[in-house]
């Protein structure tokens, strides 16, 4: 088993102990990202949907490090502050997702960190 951390600076810089992204063989394991700005560190979007749309740049960021993309995903967990959004978000979703999207589960969360709307993880393969 190889197992490697991946860091980029295109998406937030872990802020405790755990890794952006860690690749086993030929998984990729993407932690939750939320609408951080990497630039900044400071959250962005009022809405779902912005916020949606700036956690799909993160993941995006750390797939494309890992030499990846959003067709190798094959599982995401969607965690949201709001069932009631889950259209908003769904929709953004779809505009990252093209083709065969992957599996997914999507749950309502009590709470996310920096009170985020969304969060979301991924299991990509490559």
């Amino acid at each position: 088993m190889t197992k490697e951390a991946i860091l980029t600076k295109g998406a937030p810089q872990p802020i405790g102990p755990y890794s952006q992204a860690v690749r086993v063989d030929k998984l990729l394991f993407v932690s939750g990202q939320v609408s951080l700005d990497p630039a900044t560190g400071h959250m962005v979007g009022a809405t779902v949907a912005e916020q949606t749309r700036r956690v799909l740049d993160n993941l995006d960021a750390i797939l494309r490090e890992a030499g990846l993309g959003p067709e190798n995903v094959v599982k995401t967990t969607v965690f949201l502050a709001d069932m009631n959004e889950f259209a908003a978000m769904n929709d953004v979703y779809a505009t990252y997702f093209t083709g065969i999207a992957p599996a997914r589960a999507t749950v309502e969360a009590a709470r996310l960190p920096k009170d985020a709307r969304v969060e979301i993880e991924a299991i990509a393969v490559g």
